[in-house]
């Protein structure tokens, strides 16, 4: 039996190591942005997206150490966007992973500048790797106003108003879904992969998206802050659309595993070993239980 949680260890460690070397040290200048950089990156987290990108790569007959770095500016820009929407200005959040948020350790402009280093620190990455002008365009079409900018704005646009199943698909696909799907098919580009197994890794990658995201919403309300990381039942208290109110737990539920499912149907179309992405599509709603 696959063995997913000594699996998300071993690649956590990997990611963590590569992602010490990639940035700044802390004792360079401007010493306090790279300490709150490294706060940032360090204070947790499952390191999901790049270990999606290396099975992805995995799944096409490629390496997994090809697609480190590519991860690595994948985990850059994924933390550069939680410390914005962790900000008094977007969801005003005082913790993240357990841990005080960094605008609420160096200030909210040094948190600011924090997530612009990222940010950018992500595309200084992937300009140096093979294929890096493809892999360049497809982290910024998911990061843009059509992808993760986009969905946090309709987000928090949408505070406040009445439940509509359509808009808050389409909230989740950008703000979540979207650089989830780009983690795969980026896995896949380091590859070599082709449109074919492209297309197939993007669907896949857009279900594993929007379950993990109805899971999000399903541990706002049932889970624990020692457990989650973060103040539970925030959704509810900023009247944000989310799956719970908006179609009720049973059917955000039943939704999330036939997303997985979903997911899962793709991979029949992958020449490599498709074990880890199957393995992490159950994973995303095994949180759950």
């Amino acid at each position: 039996m696959f063995d997913i949680k000594q699996y998300l260890a071993v690649r956590m460690d990997w990611v963590n190591q590569a992602l010490f070397q990639a940035l700044p040290p802390s004792t360079e200048h401007p010493v306090r942005l790279h300490e709150a950089m490294r706060y940032s990156l360090f204070i947790g987290g499952k390191r999901l997206r790049p270990i999606l990108c290396m099975a992805a790569a995995e799944a096409v007959g490629g390496t997994e150490k090809a697609a480190l770095p590519v991860g690595v500016a994948l985990e850059c820009l994924h933390t550069y966007s939680l410390i914005h929407d962790d900000l008094p200005a977007m969801d005003n959040d005082d913790l993240r992973r357990g841990q005080p948020t960094l605008h609420k350790v160096y200030g909210e402009a040094n948190a600011i500048l924090a997530g612009d280093s990222l940010l950018t620190l992500a595309f200084e990455i992937l300009a140096q790797q093979p294929q890096g002008a493809k892999l360049s365009l497809e982290l910024a079409k998911a990061a843009g106003s059509r992808g993760l900018a986009g969905g946090q704005f309709e987000d928090l646009a949408e505070e406040q108003q009445a439940q509509n199943h359509e808009t808050l698909m389409r909230i989740h696909a950008n703000k979540t879904g979207k650089l989830i799907r780009a983690a795969c098919r980026m896995g896949g580009i380091t590859a070599g992969a082709n449109t074919g197994q492209l297309d197939a890794l993007g669907q896949y990658g857009e279900s594993v998206g929007l379950a993990f995201q109805i899971a999000d919403d399903i541990l706002n309300v049932t889970s624990t802050q020692e457990v989650l990381g973060k103040p539970v039942g925030s959704d509810a208290k900023r009247e944000k659309m989310n799956y719970i109110a908006c179609i009720g737990m049973e059917l955000a539920q039943t939704e999330a595993r036939r997303l997985v499912e979903q997911a899962i149907e793709q991979l029949d179309a992958l020449p490599g070993d498709t074990q880890p992405l199957q393995a992490l599509a159950h994973y995303v709603v095994e949180r759950l239980t």
